[in-house]
C-alpha cells in the first residue's frame, strides 16, 4: 500500500484536504482506526472541527478519503526488463508497504477500517484495484517481449504474485519477510511461463 504520503499543490480546498488527509495519517498510525475522531484529526491539522464534521463526517469518511487521495498519487512501477524482477519488486513493495515501521502501522489501519466501515471498505476496494491495473502492466510488457505466453491474464499472474502475502498479513497473522516475497513472485511467473493463466488464444 505504497504511496499514502506526501502533499500535492493547490487553492485552499487542496491545502485543507491535505491538511486533513496528513493529520489523518499520523492519527491513524498513532491510535489505529478505532482511535480515530474527527476531534483528534481537526485538531492536528489545525482545520475547524464544524469544516472536518460538514466535508468528511467521520471517522470512516476520513480514512475513506485518506485513500482515495491515495489512489490519486503515481505510483512508481518497477522496470527491471524481466517479469521475475518486475513481480518480485512488487510483491517486495507489498510487503515493506506493510512491516515498514513508519509506514506499516497507517496502512493496518486502513486495511483494519475497511473491516468495520462499508465506506472505507469501498475505498479500499479502489485504491487496490487501481494499484492491480497499474501492475498489470509488467505482465503485459512481459507478453509483448515474448516472456509469457499470448492470452495470459494479466491479472490473475498479480494476484498470485501477492496473494499469498496478504494471507499472511491479515488472515494467519504470519511474519512475512523479503524471502517470502520473492518465493511468492516467483511461483506467479513459473505457473505463467507454463501457461497457468492463459484464457485466450491469439
Amino acid at each position: 500500500m505504497s504511496g499514502v504520503g506526501g502533499v500535492r499543490p493547490g487553492g485552499r480546498t487542496a491545502r485543507t484536504r491535505d491538511a486533513v488527509r496528513l493529520a489523518t495519517l499520523a492519527e491513524l498510525a498513532d491510535k489505529g482506526f478505532d482511535g480515530l475522531t474527527v476531534e483528534a484529526v481537526a485538531a492536528r491539522s489545525g482545520v475547524h472541527k464544524t469544516t472536518v464534521y460538514r466535508r468528511w463526517r467521520n471517522a470512516a469518511g476520513l480514512a475513506a478519503d485518506a485513500l482515495d487521495s491515495a489512489a490519486e498519487e503515481p505510483w512508481p512501477l518497477p522496470d527491471t526488463g524481466t517479469v521475475q524482477g518486475d513481480l518480485r519488486a512488487i510483491a517486495a513493495m507489498v510487503v515493506s508497504g506493510f512491516e515498514d515501521p513508519d509506514r506499516g502501522p497507517t496502512a493496518r489501519a486502513l486495511v483494519a477500517a475497511a473491516v468495520y466501515e462499508p465506506t472505507t471498505a469501498e475505498a479500499l476496494h479502489g485504491f487496490l484495484l487501481g494499484r492491480l491495473g497499474q501492475a498489470e502492466q509488467v505482465v503485459e510488457r512481459a507478453v509483448t517481449r515474448g516472456e509469457l505466453p499470448v492470452g495470459t491474464d494479466a491479472g490473475e499472474v498479480v494476484r498470485t504474485a501477492v496473494g499469498s502475502l496478504y494471507y499472511r498479513l491479515f488472515i494467519t497473522h504470519e511474519p512475512v519477510d523479503a524471502g517470502q516475497a520473492r518465493r511468492a513472485a516467483d511461483a506467479a511467473v513459473a505457473a505463467a511461463r507454463a501457461g497457468v493463466f492463459v484464457t485466450e488464444q491469439g
